[in-house]
């Protein structure tokens, strides 16, 4: 986590982060455009972000586009916040505040990035394998993982199935993608959502997630994004908090082998 203080100490990289917290996804002229810093200070400031998994990328066309990245701030969350007093934490307010906002509001898609001490067979393993998704993740995901195939949803007693619902892409140890559950009465009744709830969930396209595994040295680099939301979308907003704790059990599960303690 040495890096990740680091990164934060400077305040230049801190108002990038905030930039990217208001407006997630921004080319590296989109961010120059909204500070007053040099292009090249503007690179500098965000290669070391990048370093400290602050800040990730992704290639769309010939254009290269930055997110924010909520695991390492979430690590420093469960290390340091949640072990003390959260009132006597004034030091690290900010994080706390980016943690709980929408970094997404303006910006369709979710992209997380996280290194794993693992090999790439193992962690497709862990992302197809219901007897290690329920171990992280609290859900059973059931498929043969061939494109087209359905994908069955396992949570607390409740089967989530769905002709939709299936395997988007399927490239063992690099690319797996498939489309999110649905919101079956079922699952609406554990979770305690009303009626209008529901009815809002069910009226927005389906989203779909990917994860990109790539070798690292001893690490291996998984990128995950969830996007196909529309806008104002009561998905986005329910699954905002979800993926970073979803990833963080699974990267101290292959790396220890236990499970994420529970919040108490």
């Amino acid at each position: 986590m040495d890096e990740v203080f680091k990164a934060l100490a400077d305040p230049s990289r801190r108002r990038l982060l905030d930039s990217l917290n208001a407006r997630n996804g921004q080319t590296l002229r989109e961010l120059c455009g909204g500070l007053e810093m040099a292009r090249q200070s503007v690179s500098k400031h965000l290669a070391v972000l990048e370093e400290a998994n602050l800040v990730t990328t992704v290639r769309r066309g010939r254009e290269k586009l930055h997110y924010l990245n909520a695991v390492p701030i979430n690590a420093i969350a469960e290390r340091w916040i949640d072990r003390y007093d959260r009132r006597r934490a004034d030091a690290l307010a900010d994080l706390k505040t980016a943690l709980e906002d929408d970094p997404m509001r303006n910006d369709p898609d979710f992209v997380y990035t996280t290194y794993i001490r693992t090999t790439p067979d193992r962690l497709w393993q862990a992302l197809t394998d219901p007897a290690w998704t329920e171990r992280y993740w609290g859900v059973a995901l059931e498929s043969d993982w061939t494109v087209g195939s359905p994908v069955t949803w396992q949570y607390q007693g409740v089967t989530m199935r769905d002709p939709e619902q299936v395997v988007l892409e399927s490239e063992p140890g690099r690319r797996l993608a498939f489309t999110w559950h649905s919101f079956t009465p079922e699952f609406a009744e554990l979770v305690g959502l009303s009626g209008d709830e529901r009815a809002r969930y069910l009226a927005e396209p389906r989203s779909a997630v990917s994860f990109d595994i790539e070798q690292q040295g001893q690490t291996v680099k998984l990128t995950v994004t969830h996007g196909g939301f529309g806008p104002g979308s009561a998905v986005r907003e329910g699954v905002s908090q979800g993926w970073p704790q979803i990833l963080s059990g699974l990267k101290t599960l292959l790396e220890t082998g236990e499970r994420l303690p529970e919040a108490g």
